[in-house]
């Protein structure tokens, strides 16, 4: 995948990021609905610039097609890169991309010292699959929690 280029994102890609991240999962499976560009906005700037961010983005042509939204997080088992959300466009879904681009970001963390790559998806989407078939594992007795505090609309 030599047209492909890994880098890092700052704040400047911010409106391709949130353009990409828009159209990832506007789609099946997700359906979410980022129609309101101030809900947007704010949701990426929070994961994107948070403390410690650590933002990767796959570059084809000068187009973003690809990035993973995270930060490095110390645990008492050495460093990780916590993964917030990754997306490839839809376009280039199926071709190995995301694969190659999970692979280069564990490149990346790899020689930083890093000891993991920790993130968080949906067991009833495809992405669960995709990180599996990536060496990705269940944590067993890690499960995520939320409460609802706001009537449904």
């Amino acid at each position: 995948m030599t047209d492909h280029k890994l880098i890092v994102l700052d704040e400047s890609y911010l409106p391709k990021m949130e353009e990409l991240y828009k159209i990832s999962f506007a789609g099946e499976p997700w359906n979410d609905d980022w129609s309101d560009p101030v809900q947007l906005h704010e949701y990426m700037t929070e994961i994107s610039g948070s403390y410690n961010a650590l933002n990767y983005g796959l570059v084809r042509d000068g187009v973003l097609i690809a990035m993973s939204v995270g930060c490095i997080r110390h645990w008492w088992e050495g460093t990780n890169y916590n993964i917030e959300e990754l997306c490839v466009s839809p376009e280039c879904r199926g071709q190995g991309i995301g694969s190659n681009f999970l692979s280069m970001i564990e490149d990346e963390i790899k020689a930083k010292g890093f000891c993991g790559i920790f993130l968080q998806t949906d067991t009833d989407k495809p992405s669960y699959g995709f990180y599996h078939k990536n060496g990705f594992f269940d944590l067993g007795k890690h499960v995520s929690l939320y409460k609802r505090v706001k009537p449904p609309d």
